[in-house]
């Protein structure tokens, strides 16, 4: 079933420069300041890849109809959920977004002992979309994602370049009241379930012993491998972690490390903001912009415990949130897409869909993404910095706004065009 595709260091090697690692976070109370809970995600992707973000409406779907993926195409369900996503324009899955249910997926890259299969087969980031689509709560969305894995599997090209870059997947499901940690390795997966405090996941496999659901083969086919023996207590991350793996993975993780945990130095008093400050913090690689990767796209979700608040999910929709603002969606009846955050679309000439694939580059640029590099470009000139005062001082007016919304100040209905009028906003800035 499986082709090892020649060691995991070389996949690094095929990037002008390695990344250290991309990030998904959760704060839970008490580890929030408020009776909330926290997502938070930066998505570390090729420097020159355009991570646009997409608002779908609920949507229902003819029995037997079936549904385009990245590469193949599975079995649609009748009834879809609304979802907001940041995604990679080239592919149909997302790397992160939000449903109408209050359900929030990220995932991450890993590399296990298991090889990753060289066929076409679902990405992680399409796996992200379908249980936001189908998911009414993290846990379903999780029974959604690990169905779907054990019946198509995952795999395929994981970025828009002819040489060759896949990996296995860990997600972090969130809803209003609980968050799922999710690690696979091929078509095997075991998950843990968070109640309380703060999570984060990166790039490595983090499931030790304290196991809340798992694929029923999972210790057999360990066992049968010979990594485990069966009879001392199973331990995941070091039964499936690779003998081998990446060094700058290694690295990464002295950044979650007792002391140095950007979120655990939080605890008890998480917010937006602070979830904010993390996704944007450069000296400890989180947030990434140096070599052949970066980050492309971030997003922070409020879902507060109480059913009758919205929920409130933030997205840059542009690179780097140091040099970004994060623009709040609300889910409501009027939620429109905003089209200068959709790139252009080549269907049936793309590259994604030409075989063999990726051997050009077309270009993906929304409106606010090539605004947002002209303004990088006079980042170092006096004008150049006061764009980004104004525009932080909207993003912190935005904050304030909500956060008066939640406490029944005013009227939810009110800010449902939040997110076009900021991104309309700092348009009109870069100009």
């Amino acid at each position: 079933m499986y082709q090892r595709i020649s060691c995991v260091r070389p996949l690094w090697s095929v990037m002008a420069e390695a990344p250290m690692s991309c990030d998904c976070f959760v704060s839970l109370p008490p580890g929030s300041r408020e009776d909330q809970v926290i997502f938070g995600k930066n998505s570390d992707r090729p420097r020159d890849e355009v991570q646009e973000v997409a608002y779908y409406p609920a949507a229902s779907h003819l029995p037997g109809s079936m549904l385009q993926c990245t590469y193949i195409q599975i079995p649609q369900v009748e009834q879809t959920h609304a979802v907001v996503l940041s995604k990679p324009a080239w592919m149909w899955g997302a790397e992160m977004g939000a449903n109408d249910q209050g359900v929030c997926i990220g995932n991450e890259a890993v590399w296990t002992r298991r090889s990753v299969s060289p066929g076409d087969a679902l990405l992680g980031m399409d796996l992200v979309r379908l249980g936001l689509e189908r998911g009414d709560n993290a846990w379903s969305a999780l029974r959604v994602i690990t169905g779907l894995l054990e019946q198509h599997g995952q795999g395929g090209q994981c970025i828009e370049d002819p040489k060759q870059f896949s990996y296995h997947n860990t997600f972090l499901l969130v809803d209003r009241n609980v968050a799922w940690v999710l690690e696979t390795a091929g078509t095997l997966w075991v998950a843990q379930k968070i109640t309380e405090g703060v999570k984060n996941i990166s790039n490595q496999l983090t499931i030790s012993t304290e196991i809340s659901a798992e694929h029923p083969q999972l210790r057999s086919e360990a066992r049968a491998e010979g990594w485990w023996d069966g009879e001392t207590e199973f331990n995941f991350s070091q039964v499936f972690s690779p003998q081998n793996p990446p060094a700058r993975m290694e690295m990464a993780k002295k950044r979650y490390k007792e002391g140095t945990n950007l979120l655990q130095q939080h605890d008890g008093s998480v917010t937006a903001e602070v979830m904010m400050s993390i996704l944007r913090d450069k000296p400890s690689g989180i947030c990434m912009d140096s070599g052949g990767f970066c980050t492309t796209g971030s997003m922070v979700s409020i879902l507060p415990k109480d059913a009758n608040l919205p929920c409130i999910h933030f997205f840059t929709a542009t690179p780097d949130p140091s040099r970004s603002i994060f623009k709040p969606f609300i889910f409501s009846d009027c939620s429109t897409p905003v089209l200068r955050v959709i790139s252009p679309q080549y269907s049936p000439e793309d590259p994604v869909h030409k075989q063999p694939r990726f051997q050009s580059k077309v270009d993906r640029r929304h409106d606010l993404y090539r605004a947002h590099q002209v303004a990088r470009s006079h980042t170092e000139t006096k004008e150049g910095l006061a764009v980004y005062d104004v525009l932080r001082d909207l993003e912190s007016q935005c904050l304030k706004e909500i956060s008066a919304m939640l406490r029944g100040e005013i009227q939810g209905d009110e800010l449902g065009d939040l997110f076009f009028d900021c991104v309309d906003t700092e348009m009109k800035l870069y100009q």
